[in-house]
């Protein structure tokens, strides 16, 4: 790898963010049709297809000198291939705690290891900051796709999301991203479903499917159903910075719909 590298190809939405926060514009030529911050960048930077659909070719002719990527959101396969002509930093993300270590070794291999230790130092202060204030902890059902529906269970970063904002998985007992029907919804015992804006975007009408399914099979008492911002949940570079105060505030949102 040349270093510090000046051809830098991002696979991954939520590192590309990163990359941009660590003041590496110039060294940035490629990232996914899915990366849409900062937005400048998504109508600037050369598209290299989705981040399950990568244009091979296109990334090996862009001569890049770094490739970076992840073990659950890229395919290995690809990332394989790539790796026969550049190198490749691919992270491994299912706590918040891997997420400083991500954010520190991209620091340290693109020579911004000073903005990315005060990067971290900000979003652990923002994360104990949140601590005090997430009591009583609320049972909570989180979907992340529609027909079937699906969730998610332990050993994912998102469940860390939710232990961390105060809420407790009824679903942790299951692994990785488990598809449910919603006779199991209904008797998970959940406090809240949070409809997730990704990778599926729930609408105010997918809560209404549910309120109405639970009222035909009378079902009580009914959770109270929320859509949320699914990247304050499941983006792991410097978008968390700003979780921690969202999910204070989507507590708060909680307790007032209950009084």
């Amino acid at each position: 790898m040349i270093s510090p590298p000046r051809r830098i190809i991002s696979l991954v939405p939520s590192q590309t963010e990163l990359l941009f926060d660590l003041g590496l514009d110039e060294q940035v030529i490629g990232i996914t049709k899915f990366c849409i911050h900062p937005g400048h960048w998504f109508k600037s930077k050369q598209r290299i297809g989705g981040t399950k659909q990568l244009n091979l070719p296109l990334i090996q002719s862009l001569l890049p000198d770094l490739v970076i990527a992840n073990k659950e959101e890229n395919v290995k396969e690809q990332v394989d291939a790539i790796e026969q002509f550049c190198p490749v930093y691919c992270s491994d993300i299912s706590r918040l705690a891997d997420s400083y270590y991500m954010i520190d070794q991209i620091g340290m291999f693109t020579n911004t290891s000073s903005k990315a230790s005060l990067l971290i130092e900000s979003i652990k202060n923002e994360f104990l900051t949140l601590q005090a204030t997430v009591n009583p902890v609320i049972k909570a059902a989180y979907l992340i796709w529609r027909n079937p529906y699906m969730t998610i269970g332990a050993d994912t970063f998102i469940n860390d999301m939710l232990r961390l904002a105060g809420f407790e998985n009824v679903f942790v007992n299951r692994n990785r991203y488990p598809k449910i029907s919603i006779e199991e919804l209904a008797a998970a015992g959940a406090d809240v479903i949070l409809f997730s804006s990704e990778p599926f975007p729930f609408k105010e009408k997918h809560l209404m499917e549910i309120s109405t399914w639970w009222s035909q099979n009378n079902v009580q008492p009914l959770p109270q159903l929320k859509i949320v911002n699914g990247e304050m949940f499941s983006w792991y570079g410097s978008r968390l910075l700003h979780s921690a105060n969202y999910f204070r505030k989507l507590r708060e949102s909680l307790f007032l719909n209950d009084e």
